[in-house]
């Protein structure tokens, strides 16, 4: 069923006009990736399964003695199944190169992927080597993540006319082992582009993710990213409320493979409620901002947390990855939104609450790390001026 978001966003994009300083009308063809993680292989494997020619970039030695002793990344389960292969010469192949200069030369679009603090490395490093026409996206964005990529290449002095788009999520969900990677397919995958009115530059991107919905602008794009919510109270809280659940296991057994999924660690009525207090914030933070149809709850959390079993599950991570995602979840999705819900006066006392856990547990101040709109130069002289000044840089007149 199409929700009231998806047919609000594609209105305003039909409503749209075509900024006249888009990039060429030219097909995409040649794609670098950067990030040699589970993201990174991913839209690799993907955009080569569709016929682009690929580099992936990685400035990791151990990233890169993987992809090239393996020779190929396989893909299981949802999406193109196979094993897609990793540096051949005379045939169609992913090439790998530790080269950042030599990767995105020639790049038509170029991903950045990995956590926030690679993405903004990759911004930083960028400003000196982009060319008037490339395409930049950010997967996954989170909340405001073409913004600040967009402000770190002004503050890198680039000056040529690129475009960003943000993904909000992959298409799949990724369970990784070396360089296999089990897929289960995204419902639905938001995208927002810098400047608005350059969709055009989406339609790459629709042939690896056909699931995805174009967002008016990076605003109401970042507004919809429910990922930190669902991220911190399922892995933060999952393992007490799993004990609480109706389904307890005999002591010492442990539950199914396929039932661990991050979706049983919510179905629960104090994690639901706790999950509903911070999409309420977020609401109400968007509001003052203009963004009015967001998903209602039952279908935000269900976006983000995937199905309760196969398929369109989402699967728990490992320790270290959940430590990982905790960590991105706060400096990528709500701290950004607590910065934007300071400059329009709304309180945010449980995403405040759950911030300060998440750091009390990671011990990392995970306050001071977040993407904060003050730091990309927003304006704060007024809630009205700020939001103002917000759709000024999404329409690219920063």
């Amino acid at each position: 069923m199409v929700s009231d978001f998806t047919r609000f966003a594609q209105a305003v994009q039909q409503d749209t006009r075509t900024d006249d300083r888009a990039t060429s009308d030219t097909p995409v063809k040649s794609i670098t990736v950067l990030g040699g993680g589970p993201d990174g292989r991913l839209l690799a494997a993907l955009f080569l399964a569709e016929g682009f020619a690929v580099t992936l970039f990685s400035a990791y030695g151990a990233e890169m003695e993987m992809l090239r002793s393996t020779g190929g990344i396989t893909l299981h389960g949802d999406g193109p199944v196979g094993t897609y292969p990793v540096g051949r010469i005379n045939s169609p192949s992913i090439q790998v190169t530790a080269e950042l200069d030599v990767a995105v030369a020639s790049a038509q679009l170029i991903c950045l992927t990995g956590p926030v603090h690679k993405q903004r490395t990759y911004a930083m490093v960028l400003a000196d080597h982009l060319r008037d026409g490339q395409v930049l996206v950010i997967a996954p964005a989170r909340t405001f993540g073409a913004l600040e990529t967009d402000w770190l290449l002004h503050v890198g002095g680039c000056m040529v006319n690129y475009t960003i788009i943000e993904l909000q999520q992959l298409p799949f969900w990724v369970e990784a082992s070396a360089n296999t990677l089990q897929l289960s397919a995204c419902k639905q995958v938001t995208a927002a582009v810098l400047p608005s009115g350059r969709q055009d530059c989406m339609q790459a991107l629709g042939a690896v993710c056909p699931q995805m919905i174009s967002a008016p602008s990076a605003i109401h794009g970042g507004f919809s990213d429910a990922g930190g919510a669902v991220e911190c109270v399922s892995l933060l809280l999952g393992g007490s409320a799993i004990h609480r659940s109706k389904d307890r296991l005999p002591e010492g057994a442990v539950p199914l493979a396929e039932r661990r999924t991050l979706r049983s660690l919510i179905e629960n009525q104090y994690s639901l409620l706790l999950l509903k207090a911070l999409l309420g914030e977020r609401r109400e933070t968007a509001r003052r901002y203009g963004v009015r149809n967001l998903p209602d709850d039952s279908e935000w959390i269900e976006l983000y947390s995937g199905a309760l079993a196969d398929p369109g599950a989402r699967r728990v991570p490992d320790l270290q990855q959940a430590v990982d995602t905790v960590h991105c979840a706060v400096i990528g999705s709500l701290a950004p939104l607590r910065s934007a819900a300071d400059l329009a006066g709304v309180d945010t006392p449980v995403t405040d609450s759950v911030i300060a856990t998440a750091g009390a547990s990671l011990d990392r101040r995970l306050d001071v790390a977040g993407r904060q709109l003050h730091a990309m130069g927003v304006d704060a002289r007024s809630p009205e001026h700020t939001r103002r000044h917000l759709e000024s840089i999404s329409r690219g007149e920063r």
